[in-house]
């Protein structure tokens, strides 16, 4: 088999060729491939496996009990999952995981990961290291969501995310990942209050818009947020 692909990804990008069957096999490296809008880790299931994105992107989701659904992120290609259920397996997942399109999924086993057996290994402390830093991005994802939703106004959360979107790319003109309704899910808004208030934007020539690429202008860029 060769193993080279799994290689291009974040977390076996510290580890040699030559230790990569011993890892899947450690790992119970395992892919399956998921149908768009198929839930792939369901709210109350417990699960030992972390998920990472080979093709395709996945969402995490929480629908409150009145079906509201709130969009805590977007995981893309290389990108994981569920790491944090699956190092604390006893806790039941809080969330779904659901196909955003058609993906391929690789899933880790995590459940013996602190075992002093995998430390012997030569590839343990590298695959650590990857795993750190993965997840340290991960949290800091989730930190720039709190922080969008932390104002109480639609155009205060829209300069919020539009901020980062430009801290990201370096540009005043990009692609979000997310179309309308996953915005609104995501910055914990109604659409139709999201939809008017980027019209109003428009109108008042802050940005321009075509479904999910966007631009801002001189003085939308003058009105971000900044950093105290």
């Amino acid at each position: 088999m060769e193993y080279h692909h799994f290689l291009q990804l974040s977390v076996f990008s510290r580890i040699r060729e030559e230790h990569m069957p011993d890892v899947i096999a450690a790992l119970d490296v395992r892919t399956a491939r998921f149908p768009k809008n198929t839930v792939v880790l369901r709210t109350g299931t417990r699960s030992r496996r972390m998920g990472m994105v080979l093709s395709g992107s996945v969402t995490i989701q929480r629908l409150d009990y009145l079906g509201n659904r709130w969009l805590l992120g977007l995981s893309e290609r290389g990108e994981i999952f569920g790491e944090t259920y699956a190092l604390i397996s006893r806790e039941p997942m809080m969330v779904d995981v659901v196909a955003n399109e058609d993906c391929e999924i690789l899933y880790m086993d995590l459940s013996g990961i602190f075992s002093p057996e995998l430390a012997k290994k030569p590839w343990y402390a590298p695959l650590l290291q990857s795993l750190l830093y993965i997840t340290a991005d991960k949290n800091l994802e989730l930190s720039l969501h709190s922080f969008h939703t932390f104002p109480k106004t639609v155009r205060g959360r829209l300069l919020s995310y539009f901020k980062t979107q430009t801290l990201h790319t370096g540009k005043t003109e990009f692609d979000i990942p997310l179309n309308r309704q996953q915005l609104a899910d995501y910055l914990n808004l109604d659409r139709s209050a999201l939809s008017n208030e980027l019209c109003k934007m428009r109108d008042e020539g802050l940005l321009s818009f075509h479904k999910s690429h966007f631009r801002l202008t001189p003085a939308g860029v003058a009105g971000l947020p900044t950093e105290e």
